[in-house]
């Protein structure tokens, strides 16, 4: 349920909702739904708490400090103002408020009790069109939940399929959505085709991020006239990771994983509530803390894996930064595998109730996996007996 009009909430309000979904204990949506607002304002909610969690540490002395930077800053501001007129108030005003990352943030900094600007030429010094301050999102309803899972299942069992093969069966099944509902809905799970070679994809990137090159070509090799599979002979030489949308019962959730390429063993995992930058580098930390730091990491481009804490955590640790090449998710077939493995093995034919049911069921699975299952292209070893022996030896 969207936010009513006028409805506004305090930073006790804020903070309460964001701790809510830290705890990993409710979806994005059911959080939405009971505190009437939406997921995306969640997101942003939640991206403002962390980037300013270490305040809560500052000092009474630092604290006054700011105050007094701010009052300060404030009345050289009015003054200024005052000399100079309504152009320079305009040009200050457009100048510190373009730092904001993305649409939702633009539309958040207009000021309707701004008496020096119009909502008018406060969207336009943005660069917003004044249209969408009036649209409210509304949470996934069931029938939404309902498509998002039919397109999970049918680009599970083809990930060949792109947007059009996907609608094309959806309108098979009898579902009543257009293309490009499919594709936005796709782009929301974070998938497309697997493609060999480049085509237009729905990874949702940031342009000011850097892109890294794919570093994975050499492992590539000649199974038959034309085709190629990936062989990397050395375990914790190359690493992967990813984030796969994962349904449950009147939700869903996101779940970031790292595999090594050679023994296909599952290194760390985390399920989380949202798709976004910590989920990726929260990961990433916990596999380095258990095991020794990899020769390359590869993922996708996807802002997740561009962004600055998570390529510098990499950089750190001396490890290569690899990229899916642009449009091609089968340079990640690794992992791609091991998430087919999973939803076809268990998410499919369980019926999760709860976030807690699904984080048991996948800590199950995952375990069986490292250790009880035989993989057939490692001569029926188990996935973390061959890497935990090689780790050993090289200790």
């Amino acid at each position: 349920m969207a936010r009513k009009k006028g409805q506004t909430y305090t930073s006790e309000q804020k903070a309460k909702v964001v701790l809510e979904l830290l705890k990993e204990e409710q979806t994005i949506g059911e959080l939405a739904t009971q505190y009437k607002v939406t997921p995306k304002t969640i997101q942003n909610w939640k991206k403002e708490f962390l980037a300013n969690a270490s305040k809560a540490f500052e000092t009474d002395n630092n604290a006054k400090e700011n105050k007094e930077q701010i009052a300060k800053l404030k009345k050289e501001n009015d003054a200024l103002a005052k000399a100079l007129g309504r152009t320079t108030i305009e040009r200050d005003w457009a100048v510190g408020k373009l730092k904001s990352l993305d649409l939702s943030d633009k539309k958040e900094l207009v000021d309707s009790k701004l008496t020096t600007l119009s909502k008018t030429r406060q969207t336009k010094l943005l660069g917003v069109n004044r249209t969408t301050l009036y649209y409210k999102p509304v949470p996934f309803n069931a029938e939404k939940l309902h498509l998002l899972n039919q397109i999970d299942e049918i680009y599970t069992n083809n990930p060949d399929y792109g947007y059009r093969m996907i609608y094309q069966q959806l309108k098979e099944d009898g579902c009543n959505i257009g293309n490009n509902r499919v594709l936005k809905y796709m782009g929301i799970l974070g998938i497309q085709a697997l493609y060999p070679h480049k085509k237009k994809h729905t990874s949702i990137k940031d342009k000011e991020h850097p892109i890294y090159p794919y570093l994975l070509k050499p492992y590539w090799h000649k199974t038959g006239k034309k085709t190629k599979a990936v062989k990397v002979d050395t375990p914790n030489e190359v690493w992967s990771g990813d984030i796969t949308y994962i349904r449950m019962n009147g939700g869903f959730m996101y779940l970031a994983v790292i595999i090594d390429w050679s023994s296909r063993a599952i290194l760390a995992y985390k399920l989380s509530n949202s798709m976004d930058a910590t989920l990726a580098t929260d990961v990433l930390k916990m596999a380095l803390a258990k095991y020794p730091a990899p020769k390359i990491f590869n993922s996708d481009q996807g802002s997740q894996y561009t962004s600055y804490e998570h390529t510098q955590i990499l950089k750190d640790n001396n490890i290569q930064i690899s990229m899916n090449g642009k449009g091609r998710t089968i340079d990640n077939i690794i992992i791609e595998r091991f998430f087919r493995t999973l939803k076809q093995n268990n998410i499919y034919i369980s019926d999760y109730q709860t976030i807690k049911e699904l984080k048991e069921g996948i800590n199950e699975f995952i375990y069986k996996y490292n250790f009880k299952r035989f993989h057939s292209s490692l001569n029926y070893k188990k996935p973390m007996n061959i890497y935990l022996d090689f780790i050993q030896k090289v200790a």
